[in-house]
């Protein structure tokens, strides 16, 4: 196999990880309320880690020969996770949070497999770490989600 799918991929997850930057950082920006503090906080915390993500992700397209997309090239995925009319609507946040974590899990663990058969270990590595940290995301937010009673 060639590295076609991994550059493919690798494109894919690093149009999610800025999208999922914007995102993050507007829902940080218009949740209020008391019980937003703690989501706000994370929102936060985790932009940087996935603009780390779209750098690294970045990076390993470069030495691809390939190129990370620009704006032109993107389309919006992640419906569930805009912020909400109801500035106080914490729960949909969470659960938009969760939909954009399983979707990068997936994404993550597709790299690994064409990754492996395109023996590319490098970007399976990549993938590998990069998927550690979205499972983790999607921990925390499940724990979110079960304070706020709901499973």
């Amino acid at each position: 196999m060639s590295n076609d799918r991994v550059i493919e991929l690798l494109r894919k997850a690093y149009g999610d990880e800025m999208e999922t930057v914007m995102n993050y950082q507007a829902n940080a920006i218009v949740l209020e309320g008391v019980s937003a503090e703690e989501i706000k906080e994370s929102l936060s915390a985790d932009i940087q880690e996935e603009l780390g993500h779209a750098e690294q992700i970045g990076q390993r397209l470069r030495q691809l020969q390939a190129r990370p997309p620009g704006s032109a090239e993107f389309t919006a995925n992640q419906h569930s996770l805009q912020p909400p009319a109801d500035s106080t609507d914490v729960l949909s946040v969470i659960n938009g949070v969760l939909d954009a974590e399983e979707d990068a899990i997936s994404t993550y663990k597709s790299l690994i497999d064409a990754a492996e058969e395109a023996n590319d270990p490098v970007s399976e590595d990549l993938a590998v770490t990069v998927l550690a940290d979205e499972e983790a995301h999607r921990a925390e937010f499940r724990g979110f989600k079960k304070e706020y009673g709901s499973d």
